[in-house]
């Protein structure tokens, strides 16, 4: 026994560490030989790197190099001085996620390149190949006693094969809150003007780009996704967009105060550049090349927060029914700054406590309160933000050691909110006493804000100065066992591997638009968009389970534009550890469809996409951890469609209590979008269901394990 353990030891360090040197071969297969990246150097001596998938070309030939404020830029002129290949096979458990095995299987190889000439930089490129992608990133040696290192951009060439079906929202440098276009690759225009500004706080668009997860059909049914992972102490990537030649280039966000887009210690690592290369558009969804690209859980036991099901005193002041700040000079209907308004102050101890009773008497475990305390008055449409917002008073209308009491003796957690208008430098004086109070009450999770043009003025959202702060949010609130919930972020990069008290977050037109947008809301297509787009990148925090679907009688001109049913569905399709009851509690009163949400878990064992087309529809199918209860969610657009679901993900030896949630035969997500027809059938390991689905349209399925 000793001997085979010392046996399979030596084979495991063989296998991890490979063999050093000068390589005699730049190509490097992923473990099954699917996909391969060759690296090259040109006849400039500019590295270049080329994807293959099955022989057939992915990208083109591409070049990698950077730009600089303070040095020739780095594109030329190197030779390989050295690198090595290695193999890594593991099986690792998410603590919480979409499924708590991960299986991370790759090969690497490892470039070491010297310019030839003076300065005689040097730079180590390590290439990565799995089944389901490749990702590459650069590593900056110390040169020449230079100890510091200030990017100007980075230029890394995504050169595509062909003119793909995209689906892409614009290189936006402050928000992600823009609607996803399907188009060809060549028709690709991202015109400042053009953008839904009128709906958005915040929105800088500089440039032909996109953001980032872009995904892509080819011809001939490959679908690929790039994006990055890792995203540490560097500015968050755009892709720059050239139509004529079918190509993209990394556009680093800039800081306009400081007039670079990285400037850092050396040595260090850049982000990964990431390409996930799938057969169908579902293997994108089950892909974990982004969380798989980042380093092992380094916050250890993270067993005080549980993933949960929440309500909030949150909704009513989109529908302008209640206001954020006690004075009540704010209210979504009309950004009024000026005189009062006729609505109430939302985040009262009666409120509370009548919310903490539906969510007691319905197993919904949290409750986030927002307008809790004072400063919102002044937290938006004012140019100066700056020390508006405490985070440890509140108003006197909302006594927060009374409402954490009752929440306690009925078994709800408070989820402390911090909006910080974005003024950051306000809210990291503030941390320490913020977190302190949480503390105190037992508090284990926040949902923090960012709404508004980032203070001081030359930063975003998106760039190297805030992408420090949103991780140092991060870490500080560990320090305290608390986990976050982050809107106006920036981008998920799997960061949650690493630390997995950052559970969740917005990053894209969630369900509010649908409440006051302009524009009508959200679309049909939105989500089934954002399932193969934004998803890729992390959890969602959507908000979902809006049952007044008109949102009688209080927006005359919006609505929710999905069918009840779909609602449903989202708990599924969407995933985040933690799944907001979005409505109003009235809402949910004596509604049959209301138990999914009762019963639908949050917390998988596994999940698995059984079927789906990007913009089009989505079937997810998720075992809950523990109980081996299974859920179905599907989804389609503005078109009904008709899907056939097999069930041979069941455990064969076990029965199940099964109900469907279904559109109604006279559904429709404008014309009827509340009719609903729920049914308890029969299911078992050997079934399949022919489900019909109205436009705009869903359904949920709960199997609950005898």
């Amino acid at each position: 026994m000793l001997r085979l353990f010392a046996v399979l030891l030596i084979f495991a360090i063989a296998t991890t560490l490979g063999c050093s040197g000068i390589l005699t071969d730049t190509t490097l297969e992923s473990p099954s030989g699917n996909l391969a990246i060759e690296f090259q150097l040109n006849d400039e001596g500019a590295p270049t790197y080329r994807v293959t998938k099955e022989g057939k070309e992915i990208i083109e030939t591409s070049t990698m190099g950077f730009e600089f404020n303070d040095q020739a830029p780095m594109a030329g002129n190197f030779v390989m001085v050295g690198g090595k290949k290695s193999t890594t096979k593991e099986t690792w458990e998410m603590p919480w996620g979409e499924q708590r095995e991960v299986l991370n299987h790759y090969n690497e190889m490892k470039v070491e390149l010297e310019e030839e000439g003076l300065p005689n930089r040097k730079i180590d490129l390590y290439f990565r190949a799995y089944n389901d992608g490749v990702a590459f990133r650069y590593y900056f040696h110390e040169q020449n006693g230079q100890d510091t290192l200030t990017i100007s951009d980075e230029r890394t060439e995504f050169n595509l094969t062909g003119d793909h079906t995209t689906w892409w929202q614009p290189g936006d440098w402050d928000i992600y809150e823009q609607l996803y276009t399907e188009s060809k690759f060549s028709e690709i225009e991202v015109d400042p003007y053009r953008a839904n500004l009128a709906n958005l706080i915040a929105t800088h668009i500089p440039e032909n780009s996109v953001n980032t997860p872009v995904t892509m059909r080819m011809e001939d049914g490959t679908h690929l996704s790039f994006h990055e992972a890792n995203l540490w102490d560097y500015a968050g990537m755009t892709l720059l967009v050239d139509t004529t030649n079918l190509s993209m280039i990394s556009s680093l966000v800039k800081s306009e105060r400081f007039g670079h887009a990285v400037k850092r210690a050396l040595p260090f690592a850049t982000p990964w550049r990431t390409i996930q290369i799938t057969d169908n558009a579902g293997d994108l969804i089950e892909s974990r090349l982004i969380v798989n690209l980042n380093e092992p859980n380094k916050l250890g036991d993270v067993s005080w927060f549980t993933p949960m099901k929440y309500m909030g005193i949150w909704w009513e002041m989109h529908l302008g029914i209640a206001t954020w700040d006690y004075e009540q000079t704010q209210d979504m209907s009309t950004w009024n700054t000026d005189e009062a308004t006729s609505v109430r102050h939302g985040a009262t101890t009666e409120n509370a406590k009548r919310y903490i009773d539906f969510a007691a008497e319905n197993g919904i475990k949290g409750l986030l309160i927002e307008g809790w305390n004072t400063g919102w008055a002044r937290w938006i449409g004012f140019p100066d933000r700056e020390g508006v917002f405490d985070f440890v008073t509140p108003y006197p209308d909302y006594d927060i050691d009374e409402v954490v009491r009752y929440a306690t003796e009925r078994g709800v957690e408070i989820i402390m909110h911090h909006e910080t208008s974005a003024a950051p430098r306000t809210y990291e004086q503030q941390m320490d006493t913020a977190y302190a109070l949480m503390q105190k009450y037992n508090m284990h999770s926040v949902k923090s804000g960012y709404v508004g043009p980032i203070i001081p003025d030359g930063e975003y959202h998106h760039g190297q100065w805030m992408v420090n702060h949103y991780n140092h949010h991060m870490l500080k609130a560990a320090e305290y066992e608390v986990a976050v919930n982050i809107h106006e972020p920036i981008k998920a990069t799997g960061l949650r591997r690493t630390y997995p008290n950052l559970i969740s977050r917005e990053g894209l037109r969630g369900q509010e638009f649908n409440a006051w947008a302009m524009d009508g809301g959200n679309p049909p297509d939105h989500l089934p968009k954002i399932a193969f787009t934004r998803m890729l990148a992390g959890p969602i925090d959507f908000t979902p389970g809006i049952f007044n679907i008109k949102l009688e009688p209080y927006r005359d001109e919006n609505q929710v534009n999905t069918t009840l049913a779909q609602q449903l569905a989202l708990y599924v399709v969407i995933y985040s550890p933690i799944q907001m009851a979005a409505d109003l509690p009235e809402s949910y009163e004596g509604q049959p469809a209301f138990q999914f949400i009762r019963d639908v878990g949050v917390d998988w064992e596994q999940s698995i996409v059984l079927n789906g087309e990007v913009g089009d529809f989505v079937t997810i199918a998720r075992e809950e951890r523990e109980t081996g209860n299974w859920f179905v969610g599907g989804i389609t657009n503005e078109e009904a469609r008709e899907l056939t679901i097999n069930f041979d993900f069941l455990d064969s030896n076990s029965e199940y209590d099964v109900v469907i949630y279904k559109d109604a035969e006279d559904a429709h997500w404008d014309d009827n979008p509340t009719s609903i027809e729920i049914e308890e059938i029969e299911i078992d390991s050997s079934s399949s269901l022919t489900i019909q689905l109205a436009e705009g349209g869903g359904f949920a399925i709960s199997l609950l394990k005898k």
